[in-house]
């Protein structure tokens, strides 16, 4: 197949989805498929350097939070119709209404990743956004998904969520999964990369937060979680690690030292290649008390290292991590994020190692990402290739529920 992949922005500091977007690639990619990737950065944008530069055309600049470009539509009319399937990551930015637009002009077939996009957390949490989204909807991101060959979920727990935001939901779903692929970069030199960068980390005991500083990863339920168990072991430290797209890192520091953690507490910034992987080598456990993760591959690159996992019901594959035994799983709360940290303290050294083990069992058998691809595979050629199916559901007016529920 000859594929298009097609996102708003090639930045890594955006989180999960470039990841998988370029591990993937890789995947399909190295299965025969020819693929090529589209995103609204500026000309001059820096790749990553595991991407072929030669396939990445950059149509931007696009303007404001919408990501507008103006040069996607006419490129994409020209250029459409080479391709057997388009996959739009991502969604409520101008490259998923301008896809669906050209769709329906001259007749191109395409998928659409959500990523977590239509969790119904960010209607709670964001109520006036929620709003505006609504008056959006209806002649936007409906007839997106409405119009695509296949909606692509990466988790069960994901496809059901997304039918609660907005009732007015017409979707041919399709649950693909995910995942990344097994490390190449050896623990013992990645570890000492890490302690050698940060080298007062070489004597603690690490807890490592690895994700963007937002606060949507619970990141000040952490810091205050770790200030009631600080007391227990003085070796322990938080390391919170990843880049700060809010300005939200220097209110944690604030935090930190309010709740007299003192040096307790280090900040990474945004960390890469052999930082990245050093700096799941020289913790003890990995610490994710997010509000609402789609996928979480910065889960997957924990297990993937060994490393237990702490996190929350509100990563969408707590519930693989539970099974495997692969870590800990409470609610997103103050109280939840204490007893995270407190339950894995009281875990003796034997209770540890063998949680450890169970990581990397857990990532093997749900999230190498050359076991998903082939579902994913398997979706575009459907897409691409066969007859359109009929809707797998349909949203219900809000009046149909109350009808059922008093007849």
């Amino acid at each position: 197949m000859k594929i298009l992949q097609i996102i708003s922005s090639l930045n890594s500091a955006g989180g999960g989805p470039v990841e998988g977007l370029i591990q993937q690639g890789r995947e399909m990619t190295a299965a025969g498929h020819e693929l090529h990737t589209a995103s609204l950065d500026a000309p001059g944008f820096q790749i990553d350097e595991r991407m072929e530069s030669r396939a990445v055309f950059l149509l931007g600049p696009s303007r404001a939070g919408y990501a507008f470009a103006m040069r996607l539509e006419p490129w994409l009319r020209a250029h459409g119709r080479e391709y057997d399937v388009i996959v739009i990551h991502g969604m409520w930015q101008y490259h998923g209404y301008c896809v669906a637009k050209v769709a329906r002009s001259i007749g191109l077939r395409y998928v659409i990743f959500l990523h977590g996009m239509l969790d119904p957390w960010f209607g709670q949490r964001y109520p006036l956004k929620h709003l505006k989204k609504w008056l959006y909807w209806p002649w936007g991101e409906y007839r997106v998904l409405k119009g695509a060959q296949l909606v692509l979920f990466t988790t069960a727990e994901e496809m059901r969520l997304a039918k609660q935001s907005f009732w007015l939901y017409k979707a041919r779903e399709r649950l693909v999964g995910y995942g990344v692929r097994r490390r190449d970069i050896a623990p013992a030199a990645a570890k000492e990369a890490f302690l050698s960068a940060f080298p007062a980390l070489r004597h603690t005991r690490n807890l490592l937060f690895l994700s963007r500083i937002h606060p949507k990863k619970g990141c000040d339920m952490l810091v205050e979680a770790f200030s009631r168990v600080a007391a227990q072991d003085p070796q322990l430290h938080l390391v919170l690690a990843g880049p700060d797209g809010v300005g939200w890192q220097a209110r944690l520091a604030e935090q930190a030292q309010r709740l007299g953690l003192g040096g307790r507490v280090t900040f990474t910034g945004m960390l890469k290649g052999v930082l990245k992987w050093g700096a799941y080598d020289a913790a003890d456990v990995f610490v994710l008390p997010s509000h609402q993760e789609n996928f979480g591959i910065v889960v997957a690159e924990a297990l993937a290292s060994g490393l237990p996992v702490l996190t929350t019901f509100k990563v969408n594959i707590w519930k693989e991590i539970a099974d495997a035994g692969a870590g800990i799983i409470q609610e997103d709360t103050p109280q939840g994020t204490h007893r995270l940290l407190a339950d894995w303290l009281a875990l003796t050294d034997e209770a540890r190692s063998h949680m450890r083990t169970q990581s990397k069992l857990c990532f093997e058998s749900n999230f190498e990402v050359s076991r998903v691809t082939g579902q994913l595979l398997a979706a575009l050629a459907d897409a691409a290739f066969s007859p359109t199916g009929p809707y797998t559901c349909k949203g219900r007016w809000p009046w149909a529920a109350w009808r059922k529920e008093v007849s």
